[in-house]
């Protein structure tokens, strides 16, 4: 039997190697059976996890060694799902900081420990993927102590135990060049470094509701870590709001415990354990579960605020209906609200008529992962561009700024030093990082970073890692240009045709290929020049009783580039928008009928 429960969290950048190390640490704690099939990645259950490669949302799962019970949970380690760690922090005793060995130090490392920090945690340092050749782990050691330093930690958590590891292969040495055997230094040095959770198991029932997910069976699950007393099942519970007032009372009707990945009913949770139980249906997170008698909430951390914004709305495009099956605005409603439930870093807002939608999140990424969920559910919607939160201090404008981290081969960093100042980027660190490698850093506001992923890539030939991550709000930076180029506007509906778009390539890169549905009003391509045109790409070629050797061409089409649904956000203008279905997303025009937009076009130029 287990008789001491320690509750860690991992934190690390993107890709440093988290999921990879928890699935390392399970094999070795005897959490699987020596015959049993144990994918990679365990802990990234969900579809576009699995397909995208990063954790999306955080999860706890449990080991047991050396009659002790380690809960760890796993955090996602891109910016854009922030606010999950924010709130997972609180039912941590203790940290695992993973470092890249070549990578160092990056975003949201930074970000991450500065709120663990604050918590009063105390990380343990594990420089990963030592067995990299470009691994430079000393100088990674340096840059982390020197980012304690800097996020003002206190002496006993400048005082860090480090380890040096390969999650994939699953080892952790005190020194470079110890024995690389298993992750058994790991695991005993959680017991030696982290203290065992304490906590009054006479006092009544109380405990902070951190993760909510939604059961086809259970109904709301709601995950938290008990912070006093015991819960039994069926008894007596209800739920406060960080104010002290009740917003839920029901009755408890199932308790589990993590054991591995497995969730397993139990009767009664202990105080410092990690529980998901089930019986209320109001109970959000933040919210404090708590016995009848009890009126006091826990305090938790307040999330920081959402910087970016999309207005969704009904599909009213002419080929609505045509692959999706949720279509109305009721049920778009109803799925954005339960989002809004799910995800604290999400907020729902929506006009009077209930009809148009608006969903603020932390960044492109997010509201991305939301789009792609909701259109593989079946839904049809329209997206407008998206929009930063400008907010206003002692009257003045303030946007949000962003820190771009950017590791690329000498000779690109002047081209992509040009692009940020054309985003109003501002150089703040350039370093070399050896072998004709840099490193810049910039602060630039997130307007003119939307979409910019792909541009970067392009500038860098694919060979550059950027990372972006919120900084502040600062002073509102000027007028920003959009698009430069204009759109290439189908005239009419019907089916794109080879002949026609062979003949308009030359006009700027097409969006739309041969057999594809068009309409009057969608952009079928990004002009190479300034301003819109509108052109026909349903003109067949004409038919004639006279063929020679040269009469017919070869029609040979450009392909058509495929772009992620934030790199078509960002595409947008004002007077745009993104047709997303389960099979298409195709940029339109808000006003499809041409001469309506002339009329419009020509009542705003009066008026200016």
């Amino acid at each position: 039997m287990t008789n001491e429960i320690r509750n860690i969290t991992i934190i690390a950048h993107v890709d440093h190697g988290k999921t990879t190390l928890i699935d390392s640490l399970m094999k070795q704690s005897g959490s699987f059976r020596e015959n049993e099939n144990v994918e990679e990645r365990i802990m990234d259950s969900g579809e576009l996890e699995k397909e995208r490669g990063i954790t999306i949302l955080a999860k706890p799962t449990s080991i047991n060694w050396k009659n002790s019970r380690i809960n760890i949970i796993d955090t996602p380690g891109h910016r854009d799902f922030a606010a999950e760690v924010e709130r997972v922090l609180h039912m941590a005793d203790g940290a695992l900081l993973l470092i890249d060995s070549a990578e160092g130090v990056m975003p949201q490392t930074k970000f991450v420990l500065s709120k663990a920090l604050k918590q009063g945690l105390k990380p343990i340092v594990i420089i990963n993927k030592l067995d990299k050749t470009d691994q430079r782990a000393n100088e990674v050691l340096n840059e982390t102590f020197d980012l304690f330093v800097n996020l003002d930690a206190n002496e006993e958590q400048l005082d860090f135990p480090v380890l040096y590891a390969s999650g994939r292969s699953g080892w952790a040495t005190k020194d470079i060049d110890g024995p690389r055997e298993n992750l058994k230094p790991l695991l005993d040095l959680i017991l030696k470094h982290v203290k065992p959770t304490v906590t009054d198991k006479t006092k009544p029932f109380a405990m902070l509701s951190t993760l909510l997910y939604a059961d086809s069976f259970l109904g709301r699950s709601l995950v938290g870590r008990i912070a006093q007393g015991t819960a039994k099942a069926n008894q007596q519970i209800k739920a406060i709001n960080l104010k002290g007032k009740k917003v839920d009372e029901g009755r408890l009707t199932k308790i589990f415990r993590y054991e591995g990945t497995k969730k397993v009913p139990i009767e009664v949770g202990e105080a410092g354990d990690i529980v998901i139980i089930a019986g209320l249906e109001k109970a959000n997170v933040a919210d404090t579960i708590c016995d009848l008698e009890l009126n006091e909430p826990i305090s938790a951390t307040p999330i920081d605020p959402p910087t970016m914004s999309i207005t969704i709305t009904v599909n009213s495009s002419p080929l609505a209906g045509t692959e999706g099956k949720k279509l109305t605005s009721t049920q778009i409603r109803e799925r954005l609200i339960l989002e809004a439930e799910n995800n604290v870093g999400i907020n729902f807002a929506e006009n009077e008529n209930k009809d148009s939608f608006s969903i603020s999140g932390r960044g492109e990424l997010m509201l991305e992962i939301l789009l792609t969920q909701m259109r593989r559910e079946g839904f049809e919607m329209t997206v407008s561009p998206p929009k930063v939160l400008i907010k206003e201090n002692s009257g003045k404008k303030q946007e949000p700024m962003e820190e771009i981290t950017m590791d690329l081969d000498e000779e690109y960093s002047s081209r992509i030093i040009d692009s940020m100042n054309r985003r109003k980027g501002k150089l703040v660190e350039l370093k070399d990082t050896g072998k004709n490698k840099k490193r810049l850093i910039f602060h630039a506001p997130t307007r003119g970073l939307m979409g910019y992923t792909s541009r970067f890539l392009t500038l860098t030939k694919g060979t550059g890692v950027i990372n972006r991550i919120f900084h502040s709000y600062g002073d509102f930076t000027g007028e920003m240009e959009g698009r430069r180029n204009g759109a290439l506007i189908s005239m009419e509906t019907g089916k794109a045709v080879a002949f026609a778009i062979f003949n308009l390539q030359a006009r700027g890169e097409m969006l739309v290929t041969h057999n594809d549905p068009v309409y009057e009003g969608m952009v079928v391509g990004i002009s190479s020049k300034a301003g819109d045109l509108e052109i026909n790409v349903m003109k067949g070629k004409k038919l004639t009783n006279m063929r020679t050797q040269n009469t017919d061409e070869n029609i040979v089409l450009t392909p058509v580039r495929k772009m992620a649904i934030a790199e078509q956000l960002s595409l947008l203008n004002t007077d745009e928008a993104l047709e997303i279905t389960p099979k298409s997303c195709r940029l339109r025009k808000l006003i499809l009928d041409s001469n309506e937009r002339k009329r419009l076009s020509r009542a705003k130029a009066k008026a200016s």
